[in-house]
């Protein structure tokens, strides 16, 4: 007999430990009260309050009842089971017990953050005698094992994509590196100097490509895109189309492998024709990056004037312009005096700002910008400076290390601030007949609400971060996606770079606005993520699957039907002599939502450890508390 079939033929033993959460709970439910009424029930061997459950202590607690033989089941009464599920399964499988004999009952979030007083005791008590029902039905169970290939494909040769690739490559996987355009680097090769090293976007990008053309280990396909995905984490299987860019003719005669200025690294010839081909896969890294917010017509007299133009544009002068002597000209004007308005496309207000055609607000802040936007008017202000600056803004938030002196610095170069409020943005006018083209209003709070007027020849606004255009690839992989229309990870604490797709990994500005080292941190931890989890060349995953008694199963292919992540298959199998037709769970697939439990007419599906009959133990639990 096994260990498991040995601890499973035991009569339950249910130890509870119940969590103070440093205050967050035991503020307001009485830990100690509750701990005495849990006590009473048959089958609880073991009660246990702790100020901080999940500390080392904590779980010392649990293991030394799992090695006296006073537990075989565990109960925790703690904080959200997205926190530190995993954590507990951790500590008592190293107790030397099955980690899948493990419930957790959430009283911060569902007791103690939103109830009080007797109440709060009263429901706390209610969820934890539930989760006891449910434990003493819980069985050994062991993990699924799939077998996976030591191969990794990124998606975007952007700077994250570049590191992620690089990164993957080192350490012993084979990778697939796809890029949509004819070049590599991205975004940041519209950049100049990046901060806060000093290094320029040249040298970056080149040194990163040249490490990704140079490795064996690594394939890079330009002009490609994915067009169709199947399979699950170790065994994906995508197609990739590879065809000529829309613009072509203007690359033809370019020189390979080289870098070309605000265009990005050029690594292959053009294809002349269209291609596709199947790439066996064992994890997906997302590093699509992101888009640049495209004013309205009209927004801050966008489109209306040549003189207004993004920042992205200025950048770009300042780094044509250098060495042209010390006054700014752009399409031959001389900018004697130069504006810049934050913020715009970002941390738009409803009710206040116009959304964009699909109704969508960009609510968030692009985090990058106010950095951007102070290193591009200091560069103005030290190489130009009989251009003087005006900066409008909101709030400056130079979160970076080191990026608070761009504030600094820009002050000390003679660059003037004017705050505004949201609801009372700077209004831009074309002057064509006065002095300066421009004429920027602002109700100025640094000046207690002074209206102030200023002149300009030229306007730049600094544009936020838009999510990437894969919507193709969030429909076809049925990718998370956040409120702010960026790919969402798990959770941005214990698992930051993963998606709930198991075997897909974010980089980049795909899940967020960042900058080059945040983007560069979280292809590594991406890359870091998979070799992980390929390494072995087998992936474990959780049981928590669908489970078909064939005995019961008559065959319908209703749970079929219904299954959104299409794990379930009829086929035909042997039964009393015959053929018959039954339900087949791919476990790798199968994400154990439930719902061909609900359809299913005869009661032949269980999810494994949530079963009808745990279920039923529970809600019978809480009636009778």
């Amino acid at each position: 007999m096994s260990s498991h079939e040995q601890k499973d033929s035991m009569q339950p033993k249910v130890g509870v430990y119940i969590c103070h959460c440093g205050g967050n709970i035991s503020d307001h439910v009485d830990v100690e009260q509750v701990a005495r009424d849990i006590e009473k029930i048959p089958g609880v061997t073991v009660v246990h309050t702790n100020t901080f459950m999940c500390s080392d202590p904590g779980q010392e607690l649990i293991q030394e009842d799992i090695k006296t033989g006073e537990i075989n089941r565990v109960v925790v009464a703690s904080c959200a089971p997205s926190l530190h599920e995993i954590t507990f399964r951790n500590a008592i499988q190293r107790a030397g017990m099955n980690p899948y004999q493990y419930e957790h009952a959430n009283i911060r979030e569902q007791v103690s953050w939103v109830h009080h007083g007797a109440s709060a005791c009263a429901k706390a008590a209610t969820l934890i005698s539930a989760a006891v029902a449910k434990a003493k039905q819980l069985e050994a169970m062991d993990p699924i094992r799939v077998e996976a290939h030591r191969h990794a494909t990124v998606i975007g040769g952007g700077i994250a994509g570049l590191r992620a690739a690089i990164d993957l490559s080192g350490q012993g996987l084979s990778v697939a590196l796809i890029e949509k355009s004819p070049f590599l680097g991205g975004h940041a090769a519209h950049l100049d100097t990046l901060s806060p090293g000093g290094e320029t976007a040249t040298e970056a990008i080149r040194r990163l490509a040249s490490m990704v053309m140079e490795d064996p280990g690594i394939q890079l396909y330009t002009c490609s895109r994915v067009v169709s995905s199947e399979g699950y984490v170790g065994n994906f299987k995508i197609t990739v189309q590879q065809q000529p860019p829309a613009d072509a003719s203007a690359l033809a005669g370019k020189p390979t492998g080289v870098y070309l200025p605000f265009a990005g690294f050029y690594p292959h010839k053009i294809p002349t024709d269209i291609r596709e081909w199947t790439i066996d896969t064992g994890a997906i890294v997302f590093a699509t990056g992101f888009e640049t917010y495209h004013p309205r017509g009209g927004e801050f007299a966008f489109g209306e004037s040549p003189r207004v133009i993004t920042l992205s544009q200025l950048i770009r002068l300042i780094a044509e312009a250098k060495g042209s002597g010390k006054k700014l000209f752009y399409n031959g004007n001389y900018i004697r005096r130069l504006a810049v308005i934050h913020c715009v496309g970002s941390r738009q207000i409803p009710g206040i700002h116009e959304p964009d055609a699909d109704g969508n607000l960009n609510e968030y802040c692009s985090r990058t910008c106010c950095s951007a936007a102070l290193q591009a008017v200091i560069a103005v202000r030290e190489q130009y400076p009989e251009t003087h600056v005006l900066e409008y803004y909101r709030d400056i938030r130079t979160y970076g290390r080191g990026h608070e002196a761009y504030y600094e610095r820009a002050a000390e170069k003679g660059v003037l601030f004017f705050r505004f409020e949201p609801e009372e943005e700077p209004r831009v006018e074309i002057t064509p007949y006065a002095d300066f083209p421009l004429k920027v209003t602002v109700k100025d709070s640094l000046t207690f609400g002074e209206n102030v007027e200023a002149g300009v020849d030229l306007m730049v606004l600094a544009v936020g971060m838009l999510p990437g255009k894969i919507g193709d690839l969030v429909d076809m992989m049925k990718l998370p996606v956040g409120a702010d229309r960026f790919l969402q990870e798990v959770h941005p604490k214990l698992r930051p770079v993963e998606m709930a797709n198991s075997g897909m990994l974010l980089a980049g500005t795909c899940q967020a606005p960042m900058d080059i080292s945040e983007s560069c941190n979280g292809a590594q931890a991406a890359s870091s993520k998979a070799a992980a989890l390929l390494g072995k060349g087998y992936v474990e995953l959780d049981p928590f699957v669908a489970n078909v008694n064939l005995d019961s199963c008559n065959g319908t292919g209703a749970c079929a039907a219904a299954c959104p992540q299409k794990a379930i298959s009829i086929a035909p199998v042997e039964a009393d002599g015959n053929q018959a037709m039954r339900a087949h769970v791919n476990p790798a697939v199968c994400n154990g939502c439930g719902i061909c439990v609900a359809v299913c007419t005869t009661n032949a599906i269980d999810v494994n450890g949530w079963s009808l009959k745990q279920y039923e133990d529970m809600v019978d639990a809480i009636i009778a508390a």
